[in-house]
């Protein structure tokens, strides 16, 4: 059968610079480089092949996963990769597997909770892979109330040592990627007890397994928790149990960054202020945001690829059917999802130079910007995990019934991904945080304190109380200025009247409990409004190649305007829009639409170029 190209046709339509643009996905020229080297070695090394994954037994597939890992730390080590390089190729296998914990979260946590003796001791061999680590912190009972973790480690000063224990079922440590098989030590999180007083919840360092014959050390009860839910997916990764029965170790096991236990005994606080732990939430948040980018936009090219090649229906006197690409409805579905894709990954770099400000403001002591920063991240994981999720589960209705073939590669994805809508912290519980922090900053309003950062459009929350949109034709919706100020409206009055119906309460803890599904409502539309702060930010750089800004713009304003679209209730209910705006914004959105496909129609396949190495299981 001879084979045919039907995406050379769109793609050679191309009215931009297709390789700027990949540069500016990738960040820097730099940065795509690396990317395009790693990907395409790890594309032509068959121990990398993943296309019978879905196939394989739960057994076969752990040791596909072991084999892989294995060699990946093999090629590493022969072709002397840099740091960066080494993330990449892990990140191009493409496979849940081990050494995710060992690297996103067991070093990480040394280097930023460790003290200079425990970081000289401990990272040497992570680094080289001699231990290798998992991060233990929640339980069967409790995951995003960290304060309610149940795990004692309690000091007996007779022997110098902790005490590990787990005193409930409930206790167990639950969930632990690489906990299940591999690991040969953990960071576990307890409730640090000295002379019966509960100083709250620390991390220990605690070795799990002999390195001699892998058993697990006396008082050490560990496994695999079983399968999850998708085929491949996740099954890769031996989430684990772990239960300790009166488990001793050092002292010097205790992570000292930040506080410590004397031989004695006795408690203290270091030097280093407790708060530089935030600079670790911020690295693992960050990084969260970026891979919610690069899983949307995988399940977008996938989608997108489907919708050039799929014909149906519109056929006249015997010519070719229309592409589904071409009906409307597969338009407002598909290009609101490449457009978030894009937002994503502008706010993604954004948060890294955040996560490099705040690091050097804990270093200095200046700790002005945390409640900013903890709002912040953890409102962008909120929105961007659940947004990805739902996104590609979207992408794979797109497919028709094609997307529910594991070949398609999308159910995988999806399965892959949506775990990341509850670790590290449950979406709404992020949002109601995020909520807290919102009705704090309006407290003080008019108190003199001026709000800053990603807040500081509060500070106008008189004018954005009162201001009325000035939108009388669709084309005054391309304008950023009146996107940004509608957004801004929407979100200050939302938080106001929250802030309001709150003092309703006597007891304020009951009013939020009360107007709980409002405040995470509220949370949403600021988060929101960061995000297209952020897309407006990228668009005022300077952005070279041809016809590559003018792209971004259009994504932009789908972007938004979709949003609006979408939350068009809160919009107008909150006045700052009227209902006659708001459908001409939906009449503009339309005409976007046109605009990405028509008069672009490799816009959205440029993405197919710079990942399909990646996707080299699926069939689409």
């Amino acid at each position: 059968m001879e084979a045919l190209d039907y995406h050379a046709e769109e793609r050679r339509k191309a009215e931009f610079d297709v390789e700027e643009m990949k540069i500016v996905w990738a960040g820097s020229r730099q940065a795509y480089e690396i990317s395009d080297r790693v990907a395409r070695l790890v594309a032509s090394d068959p121990v990398f092949r993943k296309d019978n994954r879905t196939m394989l037994s739960r057994k076969d597939l752990f040791k596909d996963t072991l084999r892989k890992a294995a060699h990946a730390w093999k090629r590493i080590i022969e072709l002397r990769l840099s740091e960066e390089e080494a993330s990449k190729l892990r990140f191009f296998v493409d496979q849940p597997v081990f050494t995710d914990l060992h690297w996103g979260m067991f070093i990480p946590a040394i280097k930023g909770q460790g003290n200079e003796e425990q970081q000289q001791k401990w990272l040497p061999m992570a680094y080289k892979m001699q231990i290798i680590g998992c991060y233990a912190q929640t339980e069967l009972g409790h995951g995003s109330n960290v304060q309610g973790l149940e795990t004692t480690a309690t000091f007996d000063p007779e022997t110098d040592e902790f005490v590990i224990h787990s005193p409930t079922l409930t206790s167990s440590k639950w969930w632990p990627g690489g906990l299940g098989k591999v690991s040969t030590h953990a960071l576990i999180y307890a409730r640090l007890i000295t002379d019966g007083q509960d100083h709250g919840v620390h991390g220990f360092i605690v070795q799990l397994r002999s390195l001699d014959d892998h058993l697990p050390l006396p008082g050490i009860t560990v496994g695999d928790i079983g399968m999850k839910f998708g085929s491949g997916a996740y099954n890769s990764m031996d989430n684990g149990v772990l239960r300790f029965d009166h488990v001793r170790i050092l002292r010097d096991q205790m992570l000292m960054g930040v506080s410590q236990v004397t031989r004695e005994g006795k408690f203290m606080q270091s030097d280093v202020p407790r708060q530089l732990v935030y600079g670790t939430m911020v690295y693992v948040r960050q990084k969260i945001v970026a891979d919610a980018s690069c899983a949307l936009s995988r399940a977008v090219c996938i989608a997108t690829r489907y919708s050039v090649v799929r014909r149906q229906f519109g056929s006249h006197n015997g010519g070719p059917e229309t592409q589904v690409i071409d009906y409307k409805t597969q338009q407002s579905r598909l290009f609101p999802l490449l457009a978030s894709a894009y937002a994503f990954r502008f706010v993604g770099e954004w948060l890294k130079w955040l996560y490099t400000d705040v690091t050097q403001r804990l270093q200095a002591s200046d700790f002005s910007t945390l409640p900013e920063v903890h709002a912040c991240t953890a409102g962008l994981k909120s929105v961007t995990t659940s947004a990805t999720a739902d996104a590609i589960e979207e992408c794979r209705k797109l497919c028709g019934g094609h997307g529910y073939l594991s070949s398609s590669g999308l159910p995988e994805l999806f399965a892959v991904y949506v775990p990341a809508c509850t670790y590290e912290g449950d979406n709404v519980v992020l949002l109601l945080q995020v909520a807290r922090f919102l009705m704090k900053t309006v407290s003080q309003l008019g108190s003199g304190k001026k709000p800053v950062g990603t807040i500081a459009y509060m500070g106008r929350s008189e004018h954005l109380l009162q201001c009325r949109c000035e939108v009388e034709r669709a084309e005054d919706w391309l304008k950023p200025n009146v996107i940004l100020e509608a957004f801004e409206a929407r979100a200050a009055r939302m938080s106001v009247t929250c802030a309001k119906n709150l003092n309703n309460f006597a007891n304020q803890e009951e009013g939020f409990a009360q107007l709980a599904t409002d405040l995470a409502e509220a949370a949403v539309a600021h988060v929101q409004l960061i995000i297209v702060s952020k897309f407006i930010e990228k668009l005022q750089q300077d952005i070279p190649g041809k016809g590559v800004k003018r792209q971004l713009e259009i994504l932009f304003n789908v972007y938004a305007l979709s949003l609006l679209h979408k939350h068009l209730g809160d919009f107008v209910a909150s006045g700052c829009i009227t209902p006659k705006q708001g459908a001409l914004a939906n009449e503009q959105l339309r005409l976007l639409y046109s605009q990405v496909h028509f008069d672009n129609p490799s816009l959205l396949l440029y993405m197919v170029l710079l990942l399909e190495r990646l996707l080299q299981s699926t069939s689409f």
